[in-house]
């Protein structure tokens, strides 16, 4: 009987099984929107001769709230910075103070950079007896893209700002030439 019992259970265990022409797929699931994204925060500061005299160049970076929303290549929205210069003499005491937005350099932006760009970056390149030149740039927020529009911006020993668009495309101390036409350059 126990063999008959064994028996009967193999050949039910051997036979086919039925096959179902039902498939069952997960449903995709829609993409979940990501978190307002932040650039990340910066501070640099460096020491310079300048008309004569010793000098501290202090810029900050920092995302903020305030501002439009930019927008990344993959539509991630970033917050937009903010990028203070400061120009400090050897005592201390400041000569320059001016937080910068991507509003100062929209004249120079085509569309898409101004609705969805975020100012990048300003960093200091060199200094003449006439002005600080900073490198400065708007575009995507996005850390893997390269698309921006690159600026020059001066402030003169007076302590005026002016910017132009930067139609070189190495920006080191050494390559830099002077911008003289009045039609490129712009008091801001």
């Amino acid at each position: 009987m126990l063999f008959a019992a064994a028996l009967a259970t193999v050949c039910v265990s051997c036979g086919e099984k039925k096959k179902s022409d039902v498939i069952i797929a997960p449903k995709p699931q829609a993409p979940k929107p990501k978190q307002t994204q932040k650039m990340s925060a910066y501070e640099q500061s460096r020491n310079v001769e300048w008309i004569g005299a010793s000098y501290k160049v202090v810029m900050k970076r920092e995302p903020d709230t305030e501002l439009s929303f930019a927008c990344g290549d993959d539509n991630t929205k970033y917050y937009d910075n903010k990028i203070t210069v400061r120009i400090l003499r050897k005592d201390g005491t400041e000569f320059f103070n001016r937080t910068f937005t991507k509003a100062d350099f929209t004249e120079y932006l085509d569309e898409n950079t101004k609705k969805n760009g975020a100012l990048l970056g300003l960093v200091f390149v060199s200094a003449d007896s006439n002005a600080l030149t900073f490198a400065g740039s708007v575009g995507s927020p996005d850390i893997t893209s390269d698309e921006y529009v690159p600026l020059v911006v001066k402030i003169s020993r007076f302590g005026t700002v002016s910017v132009s668009k930067d139609s070189q495309l190495d920006t080191g101390a050494e390559d830099e030439q002077e911008k003289t036409s009045s039609d490129e350059e712009d008091e801001v």
